[in-house]
């Protein structure tokens, strides 16, 4: 990656005329996000603009409730948190106003972007399937659909019914095939379980390294930390791992997505959006990719080296909105089939 610094001086020069219209001088943001690699991002806005960033970490629900409670007094201009399924929640309860911003229309595709622009969409999140390298050939699965075959009993690993990430992805199946099929899959995934649903994403790529399952779901991302740890112990792990981008002869990978909004009672509106145009720059997107191992949401910004080791993949084109409005469908869906 280069030098973080000089782009920094490059963004901050071609951004003096316009800071120096902006009477506000800060901008406050709510993350759910917990990277150091996010403060990275905040330096470098700040030195680009002279806006100076405030920053409140929580998990999403307690933000959410947070901005409720404080009502028209908070000081909240910016709410960013993970996976469209809380982005969906947030919007429901009325925290975010539309933006209408021809930066964010021209970097960010139209599947990463709210469709009346109240949230947005800034690094991708590929929800994969884990193997046993020593014990499972992967040319038995391809597709997530077949996670739910017979032949798989006792062979999978894959977190409760109660984590986003897996109700956004059963949203997305729930898009593709309906409510009803949607639902055998989860029966079918189940039966399938080699143990009750517990830990989070690493947990189940550990699971499959030591042999408990054969397969497993989880994020991409959490496979290359392990890849770069500096622990030898977590290079072992994934060296006893493989990973399947499933369904790339179809619709493609499941995405979803780190992103963020402008909070609909922001007292620095204008200091919030360029926030936000921000997080689409080259700069932040190298930093999304480069830091934390999330795919850009720009095309053209360099990843880096394990992401690029993995080749051009075919990634679901669906609008990531449709996983929040599918998602309370989901729930019921996870439920009836006795996913806990």
């Amino acid at each position: 990656m280069l030098s973080l610094k000089v782009k920094f001086m490059t963004v901050a020069l071609a951004a003096t005329t316009a800071a120096a219209n902006v009477s506000a001088s800060e901008v406050n943001l709510y993350s759910a996000r917990h990277y150091d690699s996010d403060q990275v991002i905040y330096d470098a806005f700040t030195e680009a603009t002279g806006i100076k960033v405030n920053l409140i970490e929580g998990k999403s629900d307690a933000l959410i409730e947070r901005i409720k409670r404080e009502g028209v007094a908070s000081p909240a201009d910016v709410l960013i948190t993970v996976d469209a399924g809380n982005l969906w929640r947030a919007d429901q309860e009325g925290v975010f106003q539309a933006v209408d911003s021809g930066v964010l229309k021209d970097r960010l595709p139209d599947q990463l972007r709210h469709p009346d622009g109240h949230w947005f969409g800034f690094s991708q999140r590929l929800r994969v399937i884990y193997y046993n390298r020593e014990d499972f050939d992967p040319s038995q699965i391809s597709t997530y659909e077949d996670l739910a075959k017979p032949k798989f009993d006792g062979e999978i690993c894959i977190r409760s019914s109660t984590n986003i990430y897996n109700q956004s992805l059963l949203a997305s199946l729930v898009e593709h095939h309906g409510a009803e099929e949607a639902e055998e899959w989860a029966k079918g995934v189940v039966n399938n379980m080699a143990r009750d649903p517990q830990g989070g994403d690493t947990d189940q790529i550990r699971a499959v390294a030591a042999g408990e399952c054969n397969l497993a779901v989880g994020n991409h991302y959490y496979y290359a930390r392990l890849l770069n740890s500096d622990d030898v112990a977590d290079r072992e792990v994934a060296r006893k791992v493989g990973i399947i981008f499933p369904n790339q002869s179809g619709r493609g990978v499941h995405a979803n997505i780190g992103g963020a909004g402008v909070v609909a009672t922001a007292p620095n509106r204008e200091n919030a959006v360029r926030f936000l145009e921000f997080l689409a720059s080259p700069t932040a997107q190298e930093v999304f990719a480069g830091s934390n191992h999330e795919y850009p949401a720009v095309e053209g910004v360099l990843a880096n080296p394990v992401l690029d080791s993995w080749g051009n993949l075919n990634i679901d084109d669906v609008n990531v909105s449709v996983l929040g409005e599918n998602n309370p469908e989901a729930v019921r869906i996870f439920d009836r089939a006795g996913w806990r």
